[in-house]
């Protein structure tokens, strides 16, 4: 089975007027880590900058505009992904894993794609994903009102993952609980079955 373990950091909520600036992923081939990707990227030149998404990712627009541009950093991205897909095998995919990624991260790496001139986004992907937001909702159907909120470091805490309050919104950081939270719930379900 493979897995990309992903978020995306981006400036702002609305996937055709904002754009990305961070794209981090754990790649997982059967149970093994292969790579650990953070790519820092410029966003589109079309993209709206909101400061307050900048806020939240704790970098600036002086930053984020020093990046290597979009079109680098999909090539470098496509480079590591073919090392683990055949994109012309239609059986040969990775699974998308995030924390509300159905919602929000899919459409804009997707869009992101179509922005590169790239139309086989489902080369790579499959077109479902798992949401572990989603899995997290079925499986904390009966305690979520032991829950203060619903956000990723709260359902991590609850699971009883460590959460380094100063690191969220990284990136690469926010994946790595993901994993977690993906890895608890899967291994608490195999235990039932």
């Amino acid at each position: 089975m493979k897995l990309f373990y992903y978020d995306l950091e981006t400036t702002g909520v609305l996937v055709n007027r904002n754009g990305i600036h961070q794209i981090s992923a754990i790649i997982e081939i059967d149970g093994e880590v292969k790579e650990k990707i953070d790519l820092k990227v410029q966003p589109n030149p079309k993209a709206k900058i909101e400061e307050e998404a900048l806020k939240v990712s704790g970098v600036t627009k002086e930053q984020i505009l020093a990046y290597p541009s979009m079109n680098v950093i999909y090539k470098q991205l496509i480079e590591i992904l073919n090392k683990y897909i055949d994109k012309y095998n239609k059986k040969d995919k990775f699974t998308l894993i995030g924390y509300n990624n159905a919602s929000f991260d899919n459409s804009f790496l997707r869009a992101w794609f179509i922005q590169n001139g790239d139309n086989y986004f489902g080369s790579y992907f499959w077109s479902n994903s798992l949401d572990t937001m989603v899995l997290a909702s079925y499986y904390l159907k009966d305690r979520r009102s032991e829950l203060i909120n619903f956000k990723q470091s709260t359902v991590a805490e609850f699971f009883g993952i460590t959460v380094e309050e100063d690191k969220l919104h990284d990136a690469l950081y926010d994946v790595e609980i993901c994993r977690a939270i993906y890895q608890t719930i899967d291994t608490n379900i195999k235990k039932i079955i």
